[in-house]
């Protein structure tokens, strides 16, 4: 039997497909092999939350080197470091955020509030550091999804807002801030410097990620967030019917003109299992969210049920994935977080923050 080299087994090691996140490990992660009286031991370092998927992969590791080069592993070290993405050239990332995700529609009413907080908490499952922003300063749902309505920030030197927490996410609404039956009877300007307060007002305290749960459609507010706020990637949330795509495309092609990279689309609301017989009918159609990730070339990231125990548990404030985390819904908005964190994972890196600020001062 040969002997195989390190060499070789890295190269086996960073074409493994890693089904959790629909990728080869070496496109989301850096690997190391040594060798030693033929006893494998391996680290991997993932560019994304990993403590999910880190028992699973390391048993395919053990099994593939095993039947491809006979070869027994000692130690498979599995880890996560999650570095900050670029954004649009003429922005600079928020301080404490590495990467910022907008999930966005074109239209009202594809759910995409309860993705936006399902996905933030499957990310935090996973061992991310999450933070959610609710940027829908007309119609703040988020407070009351996560448990948090009656909440306020707090505040150390009267500047800066501490934001308040709810399951482990860090939040931040314009809902904190008014009364629940107050409308915000705003033109578009007084709502972007509003959205542009709670971002850049807020200490947010070491974040991986900060969802953006934007505001629907694509009118003037919408493409000015998409233009003053810093972003390292979009997310579509859609419906598979085709009124729904219609206007999804349009979301997405909003992103592309401000160069915000488009890591996928969600179709929400695909299928619906008959709680009573087990029926599984396509209420909305089928195929839509597919035919729109092959439009565009971008990934269909996730394919979510219309399960009324999501609408059951959001209305209380304790979402999908907190509430029955190994339930049908919440394992499908783990799997579409981990596609979503493993697509930005292959985007560039900002290097920014090393670079040293240069200051010009005239002298005498």
């Amino acid at each position: 039997m040969t002997v195989p080299t390190e060499t070789q087994l890295l190269k086996t090691l960073q074409s493994m497909f890693v089904p959790a996140l629909g990728r080869e490990l070496g496109d989301v992660g850096r690997a190391t092999v040594s060798l030693a009286d033929g006893v494998a031991t391996v680290q991997v370092v993932f560019g994304l939350p990993a403590a999910g998927i880190a028992e699973e992969v390391e048993q395919e590791i053990r099994q593939m080197f095993m039947d491809q080069h006979q070869t027994k592993t000692s130690t498979v070290d599995i880890s996560s470091k999650i570095t900050a993405h670029g954004v649009q050239r003429n922005l600079k990332p928020l301080a404490n955020v590495r990467n910022l995700i907008a999930v966005a529609s074109g239209k009202g009413g594809v759910g995409k509030s309860t993705t936006t907080v399902n996905l933030a908490l499957a990310l935090a499952a996973d061992g991310a550091r999450v933070g959610v922003l609710d940027a829908d300063i007309y119609g703040p749902s988020i407070p009351a999804m996560l448990g948090a309505t009656g909440e306020r920030p707090t505040s150390e030197d009267g500047n800066l807002m501490i934001p308040p927490q709810a399951h482990g996410l860090q939040v931040m609404s314009i809902g904190f801030l008014i009364d629940p039956d107050q409308p915000m009877i705003w033109r578009g300007p007084m709502v972007t410097q509003a959205l542009n307060q709670l971002l850049q007002q807020t200490r947010w305290s070491d974040l991986d990620y900060l969802m953006v749960d934007m505001p629907p459609g694509t009118g003037d507010i919408a493409l000015t967030l998409s233009q003053q706020v810093p972003v390292s990637g979009a997310v579509i949330v859609t419906t598979p019917q085709d009124i729904a795509l219609l206007d999804a495309r349009k979301g997405l092609q909003m992103f592309r003109k401000v160069s915000v990279p488009v890591l996928g689309v969600i179709e929400n609301m695909s299928t619906h299992v008959c709680t009573s017989c087990g029926h599984e009918e396509s209420i909305f159609g089928s195929g839509g969210g597919q035919q729109m990730a092959t439009d565009f070339d971008i990934d269909l990231l996730g394919q979510l049920p219309l399960d009324v125990r999501i609408r059951q548990q959001t209305d209380g404030g304790l979402p999908s994935v907190a509430a029955e985390p190994e339930a049908a819904p919440a394992i499908a908005y783990r799997q579409t977080a981990r596609r979503m964190a493993a697509r930005l994972a292959m985007q560039g890196k900002d290097y920014s923050a090393r670079f040293p600020k240069i200051v010009v001062e005239e002298t005498g």
